[in-house]
C-alpha cells in the first residue's frame, strides 16, 4: 500500500506546483493584459470605491464625491463647476479625465506609491490609499472675478504672479458643469454630445487651448525685439514713419485708428497704438530679431505644460517683407493663446525674466503629509531688463493717458495695452478686444499679477468692440482681486 500512496502523494504535488505555477502566470504575465480587458471590472469597481481625493483653490475645495450606492460607487461633484472648470477638467467614469484631473490623476485617485508610508506596499497588496489633495495656485477672489467679469460671453482670463510663474486664475467662458459627465447612465451620455456639439464649444478651455491672433497687444513684443536690437535708443524721439504707411512691396495702406500717428515716436506708438510706427518698426527690425524675441517669450514652444498641454502660439518663421510688418502689429499668421499674452505681461513686469507658469502647487495624502512640491522654475530671458524697464513705463503711459485708460487702480501701478484684432474672411468677423496687463501695489516691492483677457463678443455691435471697452474693465476687476487678497502658499 505504502507505493501507490506516494504514487499518490506525488501526483498531488505535481498538480499543486500546476496550480501555483498557473496562478503566478495569471498575477504576474496575464495581470497587465487582464486589467485592460474592457471585460473586467474589479479595476473600475476598485477605483470608484473610495471618495476621489479633492482638487483645492487656496483654502477653498472645488471638488467633491458623490455616494451613488452603485456598483462604482462614488462619483465627482464639482460644487462651482463652471467657475473652475478650466482648471479642474472632468472626472468621468464614461469618458476619463482631463486637465489637473488627469495629470494628477494617480494622486486624486489613491494610486500614487508616494502616498503611502510604505515604499511599494500599494504594488504589492494591489490595494489604493485614500486619494490625495491636489493644492492648485489659483486664487479664488481673481478666479471669481474672471469668471463675473465675462459673464458668459465667448473669451478667456488667464493670469499669473509674475515674480513666480503661478498662475492665479484659468477662466474660459462660456463653461461648463464637468459634474453632468461624471457617471455612466443616460443621462451622461446625453450631456457629453450637448456638450461637444454645442456651437459655443463650451468645453474649450480658451485660455491655454484657443490661439487668437493678438491684434495691437503683440506691439510689446515688437518693441521689445526693436530695443534689444538698437534700431530705437530714444522712445520718444520722432520716427521718419509716413502716414499713410504702405507695407514694403506692396500698394496697401495700413490704416491708423488714432490721429497723429505720423513720423510719431515709439512711446506715443505704444500709447495710442499706432499700426503705422509698429508696422514699419517691425519691417525695419527684421525677421531673424523679432522671431528670435517672440520665441524667447514662448512662442512656437510645443512643449510648454502646465501641466496640462497648451497649444502653441505661432510666430512664422519664413515670411517676406510685408507680412513681417502685419505680423508685427499681431496680424497675418500670429496668434497667441492668453496665456501667452499673460507670459508678455509677466515677462515685462518681472524685469525682462519670464518664469515658468504652472498650476499645481503641491500634493498632499489625505491626511495632509506633502508627497510633491511644484517650485517655480526659470523659463526664459525674454528681453533685457533696461528694456522692460522702458516698456514698463510705456505700459503705464497707456494706463494713465492713453487707450488703456480703464485698466487703472486706485492705489496701484497699472500697465498695460489694448488689442483690436481683426479676423475672418476680409476681415469681416467682429474683432477680438484684448487688454494685457500687470499691476503692482504702491506698497509693494514687486508686480503681484500680470494678466491677458480676450473677449470674442460675438453678438457685440462692431464698432463698440475695443481692448479698453470690452477687456480692461475685466482686467481690472481681477488684479484688483489679486493686490487686496493675501498670497496664499
Amino acid at each position: 500500500m505504502i507505493r501507490p500512496i506516494r504514487r499518490a502523494a506525488g501526483l498531488c504535488l505535481l498538480l499543486l506546483a500546476a496550480l501555483l505555477v498557473n496562478a503566478a502566470r495569471v498575477q504576474v504575465v496575464d495581470s497587465p493584459e487582464l486589467d485592460r480587458n474592457p471585460a473586467n471590472r474589479r479595476g473600475p469597481i476598485a477605483r470608484y470605491a473610495e471618495p476621489r481625493g479633492d482638487i483645492l483653490a487656496g483654502d477653498r475645495v472645488i471638488t467633491g464625491s458623490r455616494d451613488t450606492r452603485e456598483q462604482l460607487r462614488f462619483e465627482r461633484v464639482y460644487p462651482q463647476g463652471p467657475m473652475y472648470a478650466p482648471v479642474t477638467g472632468y472626472a468621468s467614469q464614461t469618458y476619463g479625465t482631463s486637465l489637473v484631473e488627469h495629470t494628477e490623476d494617480a494622486a486624486l485617485s489613491g494610486a500614487d506609491p508616494l502616498l503611502s508610508a510604505i515604499p511599494l506596499w500599494n504594488d504589492l497588496t494591489r490595494s489604493r490609499r485614500p486619494g490625495g489633495k491636489v493644492f492648485t495656485t489659483i486664487e479664488p477672489a481673481a478666479q471669481e472675478a474672471a469668471f463675473r467679469g465675462l459673464a458668459g460671453r465667448r473669451g478667456a482670463v488667464a493670469a499669473l504672479e509674475p515674480s513666480t510663474g503661478r498662475i492665479l486664475a484659468l477662466v474660459s467662458s462660456p463653461s461648463y458643469d464637468p459634474g453632468e459627465l461624471s457617471g455612466t447612465g443616460p443621462a451622461t451620455r446625453a450631456a457629453w454630445r450637448r456638450l461637444t456639439s454645442a456651437a459655443t464649444q463650451p468645453m474649450l478651455n480658451r485660455a491655454i487651448r484657443q490661439t487668437y491672433p493678438p491684434g495691437s497687444a503683440f506691439k510689446i513684443v515688437t518693441a521689445a525685439a526693436a530695443l534689444d536690437a538698437g534700431l530705437v535708443r530714444n522712445v520718444d524721439a520722432p520716427t521718419d514713419t509716413p502716414e499713410p504707411y504702405v507695407l514694403p512691396g506692396t500698394r496697401t495702406r495700413l490704416p491708423d485708428a488714432t490721429e497723429g500717428c505720423g513720423g510719431a515716436s515709439l512711446a506715443y506708438a505704444v500709447q495710442w497704438s499706432c499700426n503705422s510706427v509698429m508696422a514699419a518698426l517691425g519691417a525695419r527690425t527684421g525677421l531673424p530679431a523679432i522671431l528670435r524675441t517672440a520665441e524667447s517669450f514662448g512662442f512656437n514652444d510645443r512643449s510648454l505644460r502646465i501641466p496640462a498641454r497648451v497649444a502653441p502660439s505661432n510666430f512664422d518663421t519664413r515670411m517676406s517683407v510685408d507680412q513681417v510688418a502685419l505680423s508685427s502689429i499681431g496680424q497675418f499668421n500670429t496668434t497667441a493663446t492668453p496665456l501667452q499674452m499673460a507670459m508678455v505681461a509677466a515677462a515685462v513686469a518681472n524685469g525682462g525674466q519670464l518664469r515658468r507658469p504652472y498650476l499645481v502647487d503641491r500634493v498632499t495624502t489625505a491626511g495632509g503629509r506633502t508627497v510633491r512640491q511644484y517650485h517655480q522654475r526659470h523659463y526664459r530671458q525674454a528681453m533685457n531688463p533696461s528694456t522692460a524697464h522702458r516698456l514698463q513705463r510705456l505700459m503705464i503711459r497707456v494706463v494713465e493717458d492713453g487707450t488703456g485708460r480703464n485698466a487703472a487702480i486706485r492705489g496701484a501701478r497699472v500697465g498695460g495695452k489694448t488689442g483690436t484684432a481683426q479676423h475672418g474672411p476680409d476681415n469681416t468677423g467682429i474683432p477680438y478686444a484684448w487688454f494685457i496687463a500687470w499691476a503692482q501695489g504702491d506698497e509693494a516691492v514687486q508686480p503681484g499679477v500680470a494678466i491677458a483677457v480676450v473677449v470674442e463678443d460675438a453678438e457685440a455691435i462692431r464698432g463698440r468692440v475695443s481692448g479698453n471697452g470690452s477687456a480692461a474693465p475685466i482686467a481690472r476687476a481681477v488684479m484688483s482681486a489679486v493686490l487686496e487678497t493675501p498670497p496664499t502658499r
